[in-house]
């Protein structure tokens, strides 16, 4: 994620889960994600997972997260993106949504220019929204 903790994010997805509907749409396969998180609790905070496996392009392609826009039933002005890569935030793009960039320092050097908003951690995102 980024550089804070894991209670940390969990503290800040259980406050943000209060307000707003939240998925995580990972180009992982189910399979690894499932590992990755294991005992993290952060699905915990979630509405629903899409993995590579729930649609057939993935990332920059728009469509996973038009897959997420079609479960939430909502319409892009509806929604945000945080993102942590250049090929999530050009699918964010491509779908017609708003995209927040979460600076981490293994895509330090990726192209961020087209985010509509960029923080340092998960800890910044309230203030935006």
């Amino acid at each position: 994620m980024t550089d804070i903790t894991i209670p940390n994010v969990k503290k800040v997805l259980k406050y943000l889960s209060k307000k707003y509907k939240m998925a995580i749409i990972t180009t992982s396969r189910r399979v690894d994600f499932e590992l990755i998180h294991k005992n993290r609790g952060i699905v915990d905070f979630m509405d629903f997972v899409l993995c590579v496996e729930d649609y057939e392009k993935a990332k920059p392609n728009p469509e996973p997260y038009l897959k997420g826009l079609e479960k939430f039933n909502s319409k892009h002005f509806e929604a945000i993106v945080v993102e942590d890569s250049q090929r999530g935030l050009e699918s964010a793009k491509r779908a017609n949504l708003d995209c927040i960039v979460v600076k981490n320092e293994f895509t330090s050097t990726q192209d961020f220019t087209k985010a509509d908003f960029f923080i340092d951690t998960l800890n910044d995102l309230e203030n935006i929204l």
